[in-house]
Parts: structure tokens; C-alpha cells; sequence
């Protein structure tokens, strides 16, 4: 049987971020790398990324946030060219304000990830396509579950309850099952092994920092993977790419880029396997930074 394909929208015109010929791409994480913990951007930092813009180097932020929450926090005028959001379903050309590429789950995927979700009594979210991914219905199947009612709460404007009806619901950006730390890793090893064609990806919980969110995507969706067709698209070698990241969302990308770093808040897991610098709240991002272009030379 063949699987139904993701709807993926890309617009005909690609616009660059400067003049010149790219010299490498700049990928970083935003939440707990390049935002500090009061979700300000250190003056270190935003040097960092202006020399980066000087030397023809495109500068990108690659997050697992919505394109509606990243505008929650994103600084007006910050110095960066691309946006991979919703941890690679999109792509936004932040200096224009325009969506440059977009994926979503046509409705046997959505349906195949549902029942995966509803048969291990999950909590879990289903997200409308790209622009909307904010909005989403969802399917309380426990008691009592903090982190869950929490993104709930937070966007009770955008959320509804779900009854599980895809034809009428359509296509999604993703689905998203939040679980307490002590079902975490069974749960996460149970939804791969059900759903073994789609994106299952890991990410700890940006509310109480310690929930799982296993987050379900189109087969080929993650980050590293938006950021190789960017590459492309901007004619970049990918020998000459910097990635920054603090959670297992960016894992993917750490292993693509040719240089990577993770910052010092970063669990044990990932600062074991990759270069530390300082941590998101002592300038980590402005230190990988330093250390990129001291070996371009």
C-alpha cells in the first residue's frame, strides 16, 4: 500500500540575504540557546550575529515554536535572515515577513498517528497547517496531566477539545503527545516503533522542563533537513555550517552541521557528544560564534 505524501508550499521566488556570494549558514535553537532565560537576546550575542551578516553569512534561527510564538518573542529588528519553524514543518524569510516553504500531514497520516496516540491513552495536540499551527484541537486522555492543561491554558484563544474527526479536521502540521517524565521514554519508544514511516521527534517540555513532548511529523521533517534544502537554496556548502542547540529537537542538526556546539544547559546526553560552550544565560551562542570564525581564518 502506498502511504499518503506530505502537501509541501514553496514560493517561486527565493529571496537572499545579501548581495553576495554565501559564505555559510549560522543555525541556532531559540529557546534555551539564544534566548537567555528572561527570553532577552545578550548584546554579545546580537554583535556575534551582526559580524555574521557583515561576512555574507546567512543567520538563521531554527525552533521548534509555532511562526505565531515565535513572534511572541522575537525581538523587533533581530539580526537574523531565515526562521525554520515548528521544527522544520516551515520556513519564514524573517527580514520580509513571508513564508518560504511549508509541509503538512495529509489525513491517512493524521489518522495513523491519532490511533497510535489514543491506543497508548495519551494527551495529545493535533495542529491546523501552516500558518495556523498554533491552533489546535486536542484529546485529554488521563486524569491529570500539568504540562498538558498548562499549553491548554496558555492557548485557550486557539485550542479546542477534538473528537477525532480527521476528514472534517484536514490536514496538519503535526501532532504532539505530552507526557509526565515517568511514561516518558516508554511512551517515546512505543510511538516510533508504531509509526516507524513518519518524524517522531523528541523534545523536553519548554513549560515545566521536565514533561516529554513527542512530536510527530511527515517522514523527512526535521530540522536538519529544512536546513539542507536552505542550503541549497542559498547555494551553501554544507562543510561551512555553524548549528547551536540545547535539546534533543536539535540532535539532527547538531550531527549534520559541519561544526556544532551545544550550550552548557544542555542535558548530560547531548553535552557528552558535542563541543560545550557557555551556557544560553553567559553568552553561549556569542562564544560558538568565536570560536567559527577563529577556524575560518
Amino acid at each position: 500500500m502506498q502511504l499518503p505524501m506530505p502537501t509541501i508550499n514553496e514560493t517561486g521566488e527565493f529571496p537572499a540575504p545579501t548581495d553576495r556570494a554565501m559564505t555559510g549558514i549560522f543555525i541556532t535553537d531559540l529557546d534555551g540557546t539564544l534566548l537567555r532565560s528572561d527570553r532577552t537576546v545578550a548584546e554579545p550575542v546580537l554583535s556575534g550575529l551582526r559580524r555574521l551578516g557583515e561576512l555574507g553569512i546567512a543567520r538563521v534561527i531554527a525552533t521548534g515554536r509555532s511562526l505565531f510564538s515565535f513572534n511572541t518573542v522575537a525581538a523587533a529588528g533581530l539580526p537574523v535572515d531565515f526562521v525554520i519553524f515548528s521544527t522544520g514543518a516551515g520556513v519564514a524569510d524573517y527580514l520580509h515577513g513571508k513564508i518560504l516553504r511549508s509541509v503538512s500531514m495529509e489525513n491517512g497520516d493524521v489518522r495513523r498517528a491519532f490511533a497510535a496516540l489514543h491506543a497508548l491513552e495519551l494527551d495529545f495536540m493535533v495542529q491546523r497547517p501552516i500558518p495556523d499551527s498554533h491552533v489546535f484541537g486536542y484529546v485529554a486522555s488521563n486524569s491529570s496531566n500539568p504540562d498538558f492543561e498548562s499549553r491548554i491554558a496558555r492557548y485557550s484563544r486557539f485550542a479546542f477539545p477534538w473528537d477525532g474527526d480527521i476528514e472534517r479536521f484536514g490536514r496538519a502540521t503535526q501532532l504532539v503527545a505530552i507526557v509526565p517524565p515517568d511514561r516518558a521514554q516508554e511512551a517515546l519508544a512505543s510511538v516510533r516503533r508504531k509509526l516507524v514511516s513518519l518524524s517522531v521527534i523528541q523534545t523536553t517540555s519548554p513549560l515545566d522542563g521536565q514533561s516529554t513532548w513527542i512530536e510527530i511529523f511527515p517522514a523527512g521533517v526535521s530540522k536538519s533537513s529544512t536546513a539542507q534544502w536552505l542550503a541549497s537554496k542559498l547555494g551553501a556548502s554544507r562543510h561551512k555550517t555553524l548549528s547551536v542547540g540545547n535539546d534533543f529537537n536539535d540532535l539532527d542538526l547538531l550531527e549534520w552541521a559541519r561544526t556544532r556546539f551545544v550550550v552548557a544547559n544542555a542535558p548530560p546526553e547531548l553535552t557528552r557528544r558535542f563541543p560545550v560552550v557557555a551556557s544560553n544565560d553567559d553568552g553561549g551562542v556569542a562564544e560558538a560564534i568565536a570560536i567559527w570564525l577563529g577556524q575560518m581564518g
